[in-house]
């Protein structure tokens, strides 16, 4: 449910804006002022063409249309009423909302007349006084559209900050507390003029445009900034490309300091981390006033950088392409350049003795280039994935020629990989792979849910130097554990690397080295130590020394361990639940659901989660470590984290555009009591037959002061209390088509778009969950109506409530997943299966329940004792064995 305070617009489908949502871009070209061809076209009565520019515009990304017929030879008020009629009957373009723009008073109002959907009026002001201001506002609201409020008053434009900030405020008083006026409607134009006019007195209009923005988002609630971008380098026309870099400088500052849109030419814009070093320091300088001289040195390289106005195409950029041909090729490989690729690569197999020579000798080179600057920190995870993807191309180009010669390279090393049964995720692995591969070696991927006698079976017929096993779930630690005791009991001697988010250094000292005697197990961390790793246990000369080291420190590790156990101290079950949350249920009214049972969502609306999309996770899954948005500004890694946002939003955009992924979900409610440690669900709110039981866990920490031994069951009320509560559950998806276009990437040898769409995937299934969690907490449960927060607040769980997922810090244990199936039957409702494991299929899809307590939250359940795990194992009427095994990550005594 979006938030009530959002901006909602809409064509022929929703369009909302909130605090959190990227910069909109309003194409620009439907408009007889900005654009020569545009005028050309409606004079000329051409509308089928002129429809072809509204439509190009939104394929180029414009996700709202500007629509101006201001000009002396045409009849704008006709003209305007024509060419929106038109639009409205083509899909493709009036999906999107309208901005109908026109100093006429009567032209917007012929426009409005005709607007399917909630569009936007561009633009009133108080120029005329604040009694036709309050009119037309009046009648903007009435018709419901959006308004742009330009910083216009009677004493003229405003353009200082102070003028900007001064009239902006003056309007959003009167709006907001004489018309009543929406806040999250209101748009605030503060003029964007020309900057490098040679006039001193324009050199301060950029910087005056970005203070205010800042200024009025900070003080007008809601509100939004928006403006007519290309206005900022009118000085520069007739150079393209260095319009295109000041619009790129100007709106990377005005959209950090508050600019939520602007009308931009959605087709023609560069990107800022793309820019020449050169230019964009120019720029910046211009764009910034940073010093007296900006204009005068900026236009002294213009002229290097002019061109066809549609990319940016410097002498320098393309010098490269004089170079000989071994020497393109390696550029290529570090520059992740794919578009000459096939002709380099023709040409170089025709000047070499041998196809496999390119592999062996440019290609190589250019991948070793790679390794290095990975491996030295120069280098980051995107930029070698997309090194890979070069690589990929023109070995695939390559290998017919290479096939008739029947000859095999040189590689460093053949590696197995594979994860393990039961597990469906592949993110990491693929990762690891794309790194090993640009470094030369070659590897061997079983994929997904692979059991211990085909991984070794496979390692052995392939005749791999070393297998390498990922896991994301904990059950997988486990089967990592069986796969090392198999390659023991079978004599197969080669290394086991080990590797995955639930994976650590601890576990594989403790519980998967010592399996394996007679070979080295290592613990990868992430997929840049995995060459060095390899190499070192590939090397005759250093795996000796490697090995003991390893081996030195896994035994530190070990040692250590038992210190800590002995001395770390617990408090036996019974001493745990007598120190449970001490809740005052005499005094609690719990909130009934609106409905009991169960609701599910098919083809859910993919914009409607993107708001909620939790960004720094993105980063990590590409090894890029930080906070966002702050990561976009660090030292070392802000450049590239740039470059790897923008990928992201791009394919996001597409996913969207192209009905890539396809969402479903399934909620459900239940009424329910605690009983001990346990949960029991009842058949319907009579609760006189209990159909389901959640069996829980319990802190055995000694706790220090007042605080208590946590366990889920305490948020739910006692049965012998009387008090009728309830809980929810959910299970959500945004993965399914996913493999359809993964198929095309790999066809297409093209990893990184492969790995980019599998980190999407998964960060909107978690926006998916949080969007689901707080319809829930507004709509379905409605706990919380009024609720209010920030897409940051939602991050940071600000809210009442709690969604605990199985096999997680709370809930540990995965088993209890079968029973969250058999309430939800996601499998039917949502079309996610689980494996023997309990891993979620498809693979970006989160489950779990909802707890409503004011004091519910999250804890982590670790080291608990036999006195619980023995009691827990009886209620859930299993052996202890296989108890033990499903606990044993969080398991405070050796088994």
């Amino acid at each position: 449910m979006s938030n009530s305070v959002n901006m909602r617009l809409s064509g022929l489908e929703p369009f909302n804006i909130s605090e959190d949502t990227l910069f909109v871009n309003v194409g620009e070209r439907t408009n007889v002022t900005g654009s020569a061809r545009f005028k050309k076209l409606i004079k000329e009565e051409d509308y089928e063409a002129a429809l072809e520019v509204a439509r190009q515009q939104v394929e180029a990304g414009a996700q709202v249309i500007d629509v101006n017929m201001d000009e002396g030879l045409i009849d704008a008020k006709k003209v305007m009423v024509t060419f929106l009629n038109l639009m409205a009957s083509e899909p493709d373009i009036s999906r999107v909302p309208v901005m109908i723009d026109s100093s006429k008073w009567e032209v917007i109002e012929a426009g409005l007349k005709c607007l399917q959907g909630k569009g936007i009026v561009n633009s009133i002001s108080m120029k005329e006084g604040e009694a036709k201001f309050i009119e037309q506002a009046k009648l903007v609201m009435r018709y419901g559209a959006a308004v742009i409020v330009m910083a216009f008053d009677e004493q003229g434009q405003a353009d200082t900050k102070e003028r900007k900030v001064e009239i902006c405020t003056r309007a959003y008083k009167i709006l907001t507390e004489q018309v009543g006026f929406p806040p999250e409607d209101i748009i605030f134009d503060p003029n964007i003029f020309a900057i490098a006019t040679g006039i001193d007195e324009h050199n301060n209009y950029a910087v005056d445009f970005i203070e205010a923005t800042r200024e009025i988002k900070r003080t007008l609630p809601h509100a939004k900034v928006s403006g007519g971008v290309s206005n900022v380098s009118f000085s520069f026309r007739g150079n393209n490309p260095v319009r295109e870099a000041i619009h790129s400088v100007f709106l990377y500052h005005a959209i950090q300091a508050g600019m939520d849109m602007g009308i931009v030419n959605a087709g023609q814009l560069a990107i800022y981390a793309d820019l020449p070093d050169e230019l964009r320091e120019k720029v910046e300088d211009v764009v910034l006033n940073r010093n007296d001289g900006a204009t005068e040195a900026l236009l002294d390289i213009a002229e290097n950088y002019r061109g066809d106005g549609k990319q940016i195409d410097t002498r320098q950029d393309q010098e490269w392409r004089t170079w000989d041909v071994n020497k393109r090729l390696a550029h290529a490989l570090v520059k992740g350049i794919t578009e000459y690729i096939d002709d380099d690569t023709e040409e170089a197999r025709l000047a070499a003795d041998k196809p496999l020579h390119v592999i062996e000798g440019p290609l190589m080179d250019g991948m070793n280039v790679v390794g290095d600057l990975f491996g030295s920190g120069k280098m980051f995870l995107p930029q070698v994935v997309k090194s890979a993807r070069v690589m990929k191309k023109a070995v695939a180009y390559l290998m017919p020629y290479i096939e008739e010669e029947k000859e095999e390279g040189d590689t460093n090393g053949r590696i197995l990989m594979a994860t393990v049964k039961g597990d469906v995720h592949d993110i990491g692995k693929n990762i690891v792979g794309v790194v090993l591969q640009c470094n030369n070696y070659e590897v061997v991927d079983l994929g997904v849910m692979v059991s211990a006698e085909q991984i070794l079976r496979e390692a052995v017929a392939n005749k791999c130097d070393m297998i390498g096993l990922s896991g994301l779930i904990t059950p997988s630690l486990d089967e990592m554990v069986h796969v090392a005791k198999e390659m023991q009991r079978q004599g197969i001697q080669m290394p086991l690397l080990i590797g995955g988010a639930t994976t650590s250094k601890v576990h594989t000292a403790l519980k998967i080295e010592p399996n394996l005697l007679d070979e080295q197990v290592v613990h990868v961390p992430d997929a840049s130590r995995a060459v060095g790793v390899a190499q070192n246990l590939l090397s005759k000369e250093n795996k000796a020394g490697f090995v003991s080291g390893v081996k030195d420190e896994y035994e530190r590790i070990r040692v250590e361990r038992a210190k800590h156990t002995k001395v770390h101290k617990t408090s036996t079950i019974k001493e745990a639940r007598a120190n449970k949350v001490a809740i005052d249920w005499a005094g609690y009214v719990p909130e009934k659901p609106t409905f009991l049972g169960l609701k599910s969502f098919d083809d859910y609306d993919l914009n409607d989660l993107v708001e909620r999309i939790d960004w720094t996770p993105f980063f990590s899954a590409w090894e890029l470590a930080g906070r966002y948005p702050r990561i976009l500004d660090d030292a070392v890694i802000g450049e590239e984290a740039r470059k790897l946002l923008l990928d992201g939003q791009a394919m996001l955009q597409k996913i969207i555009d192209g009905n890539w992924l396809q969402a479903s979900g399934v909620i459900g409610f239940f009424p329910v009591n605690s009983h001990g440690d346990d949960i029991q669900v009842y058949a319907d709110d009579e609760r006189k037959e209990i159909v389901h039981v959640l069996h829980n866990l319990r802190q055995q920490d000694q706790k220090k002061g007042a605080q208590p031994n946590y366990c889920l069951a305490d948020f739910v009320a006692p049965k012998d209390s009387g008090i009728a509560d309830y809980m929810g559950a959910f299970a959500v998806t945004t993965g399914h088509k996913i493999e359809e276009k993964l198929a095309e990437f790999h066809a297409d040898h093209d990893d990184y778009q492969a790995i980019m769409l599998k980190v999407l995937a998964d960060r909107l299934a978690e926006a998916f969950a949080e969007h689901m969690h707080e319809r829930v907490r507004k709509e379905y449960w409605g706990y919380e109506p009024e609720e209010s927060l920030a897409n940051d607040d939602l991050i940071r769980e600000k809210y009442r409530g709690i969604r605990p997922a199985p096999g997680y810090p709370a809930c540990p244990d995965h088993t209890e997943k079968a029973t969250l199936w058999e309430m939800l039957k996601p499998q039917e409702n949502a079309g996610i299966t689980i494996t023997e494991s309990f891993a979620m299929l498809p693979t970006a899809a989160v489950s779990g329940w909802y707890f409503a307590h004011p004091q519910s939250r999250y804890f982590s359940v670790t080291r608990i004792q036999k006195d619980q795990v023995i009691h827990y194992a009886e209620r859930k009427q299993l052996d202890l064995i296989s108890t033990e095994r499903w606990l044993s990550p969080v398991l405070g005594y050796d088994v």
